[in-house]
């Protein structure tokens, strides 16, 4: 992804400017022109710029038409069987739609949305307020799509019913059960009636429904039109994706795991905005002030005399008053939990997610010591190129690992995402002297290989890199390319996620002059795939791990193959490169691992697990009489009673965090409670336990180590 341009962007930007430089763009409330023209400059850069770009006809207007009204109303709670009766008629329309910049359609959903969205608000406020007969034979099947549309409000009433009710009878069975255990532990107690229960677990509903509600009614029209956009760009492919203002500023923050403001994370209730999270080491925590609990009732600018007041505004609109750039100062107007108010100035300033970036521990084993990096993503800021990533720290974390002379290394990119190209390259020159680490390829234009150029070699000891299911995109391509070179052992799942394309990210508005319209965005679009440099594609298929062992994952559907519109497999020639000829024992050592993993009792309970997951996943019929419920509960606990002696695995590892980090506990609590519970996890971990074998089992030539993948000539 850091590779932000592709070779034919000066064509595509200059044809843009030449198509849209000479319209005059004005906005009402009745035609929107910001949406006309959004809706053609997408189009223009997916039909342009994509890798495989999609024609405009009518089988992919139904595409959309679909994905769109599903996405409105997932649960078919609010539009009725004439409604989408009614707007079958621009079913295989949109595609015209989009040329002729026509957002009739979407008026007519939105519309209509928010109309019936208002009707529900009368429907389910009748239905909570009488009890709920748990004493009938009822069920509910919980697979929505396979739901038809309800004929009339009176069918539409009967399914509200019929969910609320499926909503609040679980809380109604646990409350039960925790007034009869506290009758039993407690003498003198009177448990509440279960009508009382009964009348309690639905207000709890209702609650949670009028905050649903409150939260819907601060979207607007924009928020709606994203989801119509992406519901035509996700046609492309799965990770083409439009980004409204605020959501391009998330996935900035995402990516880089820093932003600039005070360091607090905030919610909305009841019309109060109020401190969930002070983020440790930011401006609000260093300033000692703000405290979780406060209620922001003011925010003003250091060039304001007026204090503007956020009760009752938007999130995301008092979001955007309180960040702003490093130096500035802002002053919140807070309610403190005794009911004091105050006002507290902060002075903004850079806040790194500290959950984004790598984390090193070390673990000793047999007098041996062995290091451990956690990469939870391929971090990078996309607006400058000289803030920390993924790679230099890595860098950096291996060098400390160094200087306390471990013996091997493990990566663990379970669960991470992706993220930087150019970042994951790097990385993977740090364990190979030089030669080729990915191929990317545009469409219709010849591969391109890309390749650690530094001859310098930072890590020749024994590498481990664990993957799952969930590793995808930059993890994939690390994980292949050492596992290429023979020079890391991969263990993890049976394959990984198996995304094997590259995206870029178009801010919008460059593309665009004389533009009055406001900020219209960006568009995160698919222009090339990556290869393995044996030239195999990672894409649906990922990469087959060397030991693969058996996860929570290894039964659910959560790979690219599963998702909607994947780009297809497929396979171009390898690179020039040479394995490393350093261990003594590879294939061996695989060997081993294979075989104490099919032995190990814990990997066994967890498959065991993983299929019983899935048996209740796919089990989507729930009863609505309580004495059906509670047998039905009783026996999920039952059977799930088997598997809980996997959170008493104790591989007898106990993991430390290096000495510079130890140092920032004396000032950081936070972190230091953070780095127990990880190393506490791992403690437990049966994967990084074989990780730590393997890396015992794996000898290198100290004499053929030196010889790393050099590229024939």
């Amino acid at each position: 992804m850091q590779r932000i341009m592709i070779k034919n962007v000066k064509v595509l930007v200059l044809a843009l400017l030449l198509a849209v430089a000479s319209c005059s763009f004005t906005t009402s409330d009745e035609d929107p022109g910001k949406d006309k023209v959004l809706v053609s400059l997408i189009s223009y850069v997916l039909e342009k710029g994509h890798y495989d770009a999609k024609e405009f006809n009518d089988e992919f207007s139904e595409e959309v038409f679909d994905d769109f009204v599903t996405a409105l109303d997932p649960l078919k709670r609010y539009y009725l069987k004439s409604d989408i009766k009614e707007f079958e008629a621009y079913k295989d329309q949109i595609d015209d739609q989009i040329r002729k910049e026509d957002i009739s359609f979407f008026d007519l959903a939105y519309t209509r949305l928010r109309e019936r969205m208002e009707e529900s608000k009368a429907i389910y406020d009748d239905i909570l307020s009488q009890p709920f007969d748990y004493s009938k034979d009822e069920t509910i099947d919980t697979e929505y799509e396979n739901l038809d549309y309800a004929k009339n409000q009176k069918e539409l009433k009967a399914r509200w019913e019929n969910q609320l009710k499926f909503n609040t009878i679980g809380t109604y069975y646990d409350r039960i059960e925790e007034e009869a255990k506290k009758a039993k532990d407690s003498t003198g107690y009177t448990p509440l009636s279960n009508s009382e229960i009964e009348k309690e677990t639905r207000e709890t509903t209702k609650q949670s429904l009028v905050e649903y509600f409150e939260f819907a009614d601060e979207l607007d029209r924009e928020d709606y039109f994203s989801i119509y956009i992406n519901s035509i760009v996700e046609e492309f492919d799965p990770h083409t994706t439009y980004f409204a203002p605020v959501d391009k500023d998330r996935f900035d923050m995402q990516m880089s795991g820093q932003f600039q403001g005070i360091g607090a994370r905030l919610q909305k209730k009841s019309n109060e905005i109020s401190i969930t999270e002070i983020i440790s080491g930011g401006p609000a925590w260093r300033g000692e002030e703000l405290k979780e609990g406060d209620i922001i009732l003011k925010v003003k600018q250091a060039d304001e005399d007026v204090a503007t007041s956020v009760v009752g505004m938007r999130l995301d609109d008092a979001v955007e008053l309180i960040k702003g750039p490093k130096g500035t100062v802002v002053t919140l107007n807070v309610k403190k939990k005794d009911g004091s108010i105050k006002n507290i100035a902060i002075t903004r300033d850079v806040v790194e997610i500290e959950e984004t970036y790598a984390k090193t521990t070390t673990v000793d084993k047999d007098d041996r010591t062995y290091g451990v990096i956690n990469l939870p993503k391929f971090y990078f800021d996309m607006q400058n190129a000289e803030q920390r990533n993924a790679a230099t720290d890595v860098k950096k974390e291996i060098i400390r690992l160094k200087e306390q002379d471990v013996d091997g290394l493990v990566i663990d990119l379970r669960s991470n995402g992706g993220g930087s190209l150019s970042t994951v390259v790097d990385i993977a020159g740090l364990f190979i002297k030089e030669g080729p680490i990915v191929q990317v390829k545009s469409n219709g234009a010849d591969s391109e290989i890309l390749k650690d150029k530094d001859p310098e070699i930072l890590w020749d000891k024994p590498l481990v890199i664990l993957v799952n299911e969930i590793s995808a995109s930059a993890s994939e391509i690390l994980a292949a390319a050492m596992q290429d070179y023979k020079r890391a052992v991969i263990i993890g799942s049976k394959q990984t996620y198996g995304k094997g394309t590259v995206q870029n990210v178009y801010d919008l508005n460059r593309w665009l002059r004389q533009n009055d319209l406001g900020d219209m965005g960006a568009l995160k679009i698919t222009t090339q795939k990556f290869y393995r440099i044996n030239g195999g594609s990672t894409q649906l298929e990922g990469v087959k791990s060397d030991v693969v062992v058996p996860d929570q994952f290894s039964y659910i559907d959560i790979g690219e193959k599963d998702l909607d519109n994947p780009l297809p497999w497929d396979k171009i020639a390898a690179a020039d490169y040479e394995v490393w000829d350093g261990y003594i024992d590879y294939d061996q050592t695989i060997s081993n691992s294979n075989a104490r993993m099919a032995k190990n009792k814990q990997l066994q309970l967890i498959e065991e697990n993983a299929k019983w997951i899935k048996s209740k996943q796919d089990d989507s019929v729930w009863p609505l009489n309580i004495d059906a419920y509670s047998a039905k509960m009783e026996q999920n606990e039952e059977e799930a009673k088997r598997f809980d002696s996997l959170r008493d695995y104790k591989s007898g590892l106990t993991f430390k965090s290096l000495p510079y980090e130890i140092q920032k506990f004396e000032s950081d609590t936070v972190l230091k409670q953070k780095r127990e519970r990880w190393h506490q996890d791992l403690a437990k971990d049966v994967y990084m336990d074989e990780a730590i074998n393997v890396l015992e089992d794996l000898k290198v030539n100290n004499i053929r180590r030196g010889k790393l993948a050099d590229v024939r000539d």
